[in-house]
């Protein structure tokens, strides 16, 4: 038997382009009808895994949202603290991102009671990038606590200070640098903080361009650092934004490496990490949006910019043109090899996050696989 790891076929960013291009007009046709089934589909993903030690009692007020807790099989562990049973205890799960199971941990926007147990994760999983996709508030309702400082200065939560050293604007986000001490270690930290704050809870950004800009800069930031830890995403509740903002880049990474993208199957198996990754509908079209605005921009070889250019796509809704059709020097199309991942072992549908191991060395890294076990709790 042969040891060689088989190579996965590859294909230039313009034909990645216009298939995902023509597959997402097929998918708007009559009204979103391909959209609304393909995300239907996607209802009961994951729904036989367990989720105890969120539902707990001791744990209960952890939960920013009590109908949404973390699986059981791959929820974050923290020490346990002076013998507390139940000090281990974050509502957060690890979650693929296109290398291993562990590549991103997915949580909740920390409750003014878990802030200390936040920036406890961070540090003992050795966290360098933590990427917030959403506001503190929203009118009266409190979204996330500010766990950090806005402005320059040193606040303690638990065994770890954090400390502001600075803080920018770029087009729709800000950028910050934050410096972590832990009480009694000689050493110290320096984590990078995006925050983005125009995602409305449960919806969209005005427009993929603005996203992408964030995603692209996300991207190339973690694939020049050196293999730490995962990165960390949150939201609010931690699912449906940090969910589509997941999805997002993890395509993004494998698009970059001339792999197709297959969103659905991101989806899928997100969601057998985290419940409720891409929470509606609307998210769902707008991770196609993003990834097509993207793909245009790679294949025709321009260089990303802010909010200010035009996005080149209109509305998904099964009417017209989406964007451009991009040309490929006379290529054609590739065809259809939706074959089943029993004929095709590395199929997209069947191992997305393992495609890129067999390529090249992959920036986003956490510890190795966990095994799911099936369970017959429904959550």
């Amino acid at each position: 038997m042969s040891n060689v790891t088989p190579r996965v076929r590859t294909f230039s960013k313009a034909q990645i382009q216009q298939e995902f291009h023509q597959h997402c007009q097929s998918l708007a046709a009559n009204d979103n009808r391909g959209f609304k089934q393909e995300f239907e589909e996607l209802n009961d993903v994951g729904k036989e895994l367990t989720s105890t030690a969120g539902d707990l009692e001791a744990n209960r007020e952890k939960n920013r949202y009590p109908f949404i807790l973390p699986y059981d099989y791959c929820r974050v562990r923290l020490s346990v603290q002076h013998s507390q049973p139940h000090s281990d205890y974050i509502n957060a799960n690890f979650v693929p991102g296109g290398g291993t199971e562990r590549d991103i941990i997915c949580t909740q926007g920390p409750l003014r009671n878990t802030t200390a147990d936040f920036w406890r994760m961070v540090w003992e999983q050795n966290v360098r990038i933590i990427v917030m996709v959403t506001a503190l508030r929203h009118k009266d309702k409190v979204l996330c606590e500010p766990y950090w400082l806005l402005k320059q200065g040193s606040v303690r939560h638990g065994l770890i200070q954090v400390t502001t050293l600075s803080r920018r604007q770029g087009p729709d986000y800000f950028v910050t640098t934050i410096n972590l001490r832990q009480r009694g270690c000689p050493t110290e930290r320096m984590v990078t903080h995006y925050q983005y704050p125009a995602w409305p809870d449960q919806g969209v950004p005005k427009k993929p361009s603005s996203l992408c800009v964030l995603s692209e800069h996300v991207r190339q930031h973690l694939e020049a650092i050196p293999r730490l830890g995962p990165a960390v995403v949150h939201c609010s509740a931690g699912v449906g934004r940090s969910g589509a903002f997941v999805t997002l880049l993890w395509l993004m990474q494998l698009c970059e490496r001339g792999i197709k993208p297959d969103v659905r199957a991101a989806v899928d198996d997100l969601r057998r990490h985290r419940m409720w990754m891409v929470q509606n509908l609307e998210q769902y079209v707008f991770v196609h949006q993003c990834l097509n605005y993207w793909l245009s921009r790679r294949a025709q070889r321009l260089p990303d910019s802010g909010p200010q250019s035009q996005d080149g796509l209109n509305s998904w809704s099964g009417k017209g043109e989406l964007g451009r059709r991009q040309h490929d020097g006379g290529q054609t199309a590739f065809s259809d090899q939706s074959h089943s991942a029993s004929q095709h072992p590395l199929d997209p549908r069947n191992l997305l996050r393992r495609l890129i191991p067999s390529l090249v060395p992959f920036p986003l890294m956490g510890r190795a696989p966990t095994q799911s076990t099936s369970t017959n709790k429904t959550t």
